[in-house]
């Protein structure tokens, strides 16, 4: 009787069109999959500093606005109707116990080693941190906040890190989202008409801008571009 039989030469040639097809189809699945992830991280934290405001709200019967929110009085608002699990300060004032030291140069030193921070959108450079040293703590999600909240100015501003600092790509527009509490109370995602950082030009939300803020104003289009996180690489 004849068996027929792949021979060792045929099953080592199938093994290796099966590797490399593999090799070339699993790096843009993983992508997909943090990208999802990511789509997902974004829209509830969104939902979940919409609802603490409108607690707030409720409560109080008035909006918060920049005009009645001094200097530092944003996070103890937050801390009251978010399920925090880790404050870690403000950033500044009190680096050492901050979960991001805010400085104006780009890279900051921990014991004399130079630390990676936040990227621009096309990861072209480092951003300045001074929008995220009003007010840090981490939610039970996951999440970091980053809270710019001045005395004298009418900026408002709530960062959060999806994922936490700890896992990249920890850049803006990618894992890293800004939003703005405008005059009237209402969180506006950053970049849509209104908001400090909207450009005509996509001058905030880039992948050639050269502007130290890219990726800051990418916030409204994650949110409303269904293709944004299937195209962000």
């Amino acid at each position: 009787m004849k068996i027929n039989a792949f021979t060792m030469a045929e099953v080592l040639i199938t093994l290796g069109i099966i590797g490399v097809v593999a090799a070339m189809t699993l790096p843009a699945l993983m992508n997909n999959h943090r990208n999802k992830a990511l789509e997902a991280g974004l829209k509830r934290s969104y939902s979940v500093l919409s609802q603490a405001l409108d607690m707030y709200y409720a409560q109080t019967g008035e909006k918060l606005t920049p005009e009645i929110t001094g200097l530092h009085e944003l996070k103890p608002v937050f801390l009251k109707y978010l399920n925090v699990v880790h404050d870690c300060g403000f950033g500044h004032s009190d680096v050492n116990e901050a979960c991001i030291p805010n400085t104006l140069n780009p890279g900051f030193q921990d014991n004399g080693q130079k630390i990676n921070k936040y990227r621009t959108y096309n990861n072209k450079a480092d951003i300045y941190m001074k929008y995220l040293d009003d007010g840090q703590f981490v939610l039970n999600d996951g999440s970091l906040i980053l809270l710019e909240n001045n005395e004298g100015t009418s900026t408002l501003y709530i960062s959060v890190d999806i994922n936490g600092f700890h896992k990249n790509p920890n850049r803006l527009g990618h894992d890293l989202f800004m939003f703005q509490i405008d005059k009237t109370g209402n969180l506006r995602p950053m970049g849509v008409e209104g908001t400090d950082y909207y450009s005509e030009t996509d001058e905030y939300c880039s992948p050639t801008s050269t502007n130290s803020m890219n990726g800051a104003g990418c916030t409204y289009k994650a949110l409303t571009d269904k293709f944004y996180f299937k195209n962000l690489h």
